[in-house]
């Protein structure tokens, strides 16, 4: 028996190969579905289970296309409805693997379908469960994203994963191993570990959701305490994986489309198209096409897009560092993003080198910074609101970039103010949005909130996440 966790950081999200006598069973696969069918012939076996634990909505999934090139069934919990086939399993289903099986426990809560999958060895010793976003390391799924399609209150939903966490996981064996949908990142639960393995007795010891003598009253309280808004696109994504979406391949070859200069600055201006630039922040600021937007491929690139551009079909067309074009539209559709147009040849320096307008942003060090503030120095903190409530500024305001565009009439219209994040990524982000939007007169930290603690500049007294 093989189990292989294949892990993928942007999205913080955990799909899983099980090969056992030639038969494999895929868990929650990405929309790419390349490496598996890699795996599967590596191993002489054959995909046999397509497993969903529930209908994602941080990702598309790839168990259509998967379905449709191997034959295999996909297959759900109780009360899912797809508008492809699928096969909805009931309650205690067992599904024979080589000579292991997996058994679907039907765990709903953090959506009614969600469905947690037990893994029992050749002599039939419970093994493994893949929990899907029933249970994560260090905390649960949030009760909340499915409440509209559910009909249901939030409060309702947390109630019932508060009782299939009580009568199908906790009476599970300790050395149970835990392989959960989502790891820290996602936006899928509150306080994630950053592990993404471990055992169930681990977890009845440490995640507070799992403790013992926790009535259902303390449950509900706790798991829906400190719950932010959902992103935009999520219930875009759970659409797609209810309906399904267009081949992979096809939105590859659309996407991969080169424009010269001049015919990209036409694209953009006769399809309404977003520029989205996804090279390095420091490269952005230096230069860049006028009204672009910058959410750089190696931050937590997919999420952001996803909160930030909202619209699943709305057209993109990019500028990336030379040689990362597939990869970046290989992790947009990850997220739904299906619509890129094309991409611009030769990168950014062919708009350079055709004399183009160009724009660039203003970015100074901490310390640069420090010498700069007065009394009547703006300053915008675009953390999120636990990160800047833990420890700030006294001076600055929070405009968490997750909710910018809620804040536009929160800048000054004329004095510059200054921006920043933790590192310098996401107040790069929030400057490239605010500049789309006419709003010029903004001055970007170098290095963020680290970077500004490092010179010595006043901070209110730390307060530990786990008590606000």
């Amino acid at each position: 028996m093989k189990i292989e966790q294949i892990y993928t950081g942007c999205l913080a999200q955990g799909a899983y190969y099980i090969e056992n006598k030639g038969e494999v069973a895929i868990i929650d696969p990405l929309r790419e579905v390349t490496s598996y069918l890699k795996k599967a012939k590596t191993d002489g076996a054959q995909i046999k289970y397509i497993f969903e634990t529930h209908f994602h909505a941080d990702f598309v999934s790839g168990h259509v296309t998967l379905s449709q090139k191997t034959g295999a069934p996909i297959i759900y919990g109780p009360t899912a409805k797809t508008t492809f086939e699928s096969l909805i399993a009931y309650d205690g289903q067992r599904f024979p693997l080589g000579d292991i099986t997996i058994i679907a426990l039907h765990t709903p809560g953090h959506t009614q379908e969600s469905t947690t999958y037990l893994l029992q060895d050749h002599d039939g010793k419970d093994h493994a469960i893949f929990s899907g976003d029933t249970l994560f390391l260090g905390d649960v799924g949030r009760p909340d994203l499915a409440q509209k399609a559910a009909d249901m209150t939030q409060d309702q939903l947390a109630t019932m994963l508060f009782n299939s966490l009580r009568t199908k996981i906790m009476p599970l064996a300790d050395d149970v191993i835990v392989y959960p949908a989502h790891g820290a990142g996602s936006a899928c639960g509150k306080n994630l570990s950053k592990e993404t393995i471990g055992s169930l007795g681990e977890q009845k010891k440490t995640n507070y959701a799992l403790r013992s003598d926790m009535t259902e009253t303390e449950f509900i309280k706790e798991v829906t305490d400190g719950l932010l808004p959902p992103p935009q696109y999520f219930p875009l994504n759970v659409q797609l994986n209810k309906e399904g979406y267009e081949d992979f391949d096809e939105v590859l070859k659309r996407g991969t489309q080169e424009f010269s200069a001049k015919q990209f600055e036409e694209e953009a201006k006769n399809t309404n198209a977003i520029i989205l630039d996804v090279r390095n922040q420091a490269d952005f600021a230096k230069g860049h096409i006028p009204g672009s937007i910058f959410i750089g491929i190696d931050g937590g690139f997919a999420p952001w897009v996803g909160a930030l551009i909202g619209d699943v079909k709305q057209p993109l067309l990019l500028v990336t560092p030379e040689g990362r074009e597939q990869e970046t539209i290989t992790r947009l559709s990850r997220v739904g993003f299906d619509q890129t147009l094309g991409t611009l040849k030769g990168g950014f320096a062919s708009w350079e080198n055709s004399a183009k307008e160009i724009d660039s942003i203003h970015s100074i060090s901490a310390e640069e910074f420090k010498a700069s503030v007065t009394d009547s120095t703006s300053i915008f903190d675009v953390r999120k609101p636990g990160e800047y409530a833990s420890e700030h500024l006294p001076k600055a305001k929070n405009t968490s970039l997750d909710f910018i565009n809620e804040h536009l009439n929160d800048f000054p219209e004329e004095e510059n103010f200054y921006l920043h994040c933790a590192g310098g990524y996401r107040s790069m982000i929030a400057a490239s949005i605010l500049k789309s939007r006419g709003i010029h007169n903004l001055i970007d930290v170098k290095g963020g909130f680290g970077a500004i603690k490092e010179t010595g500049m006043a901070i209110t007294d730390y307060i530990c996440p786990s008590t606000l």
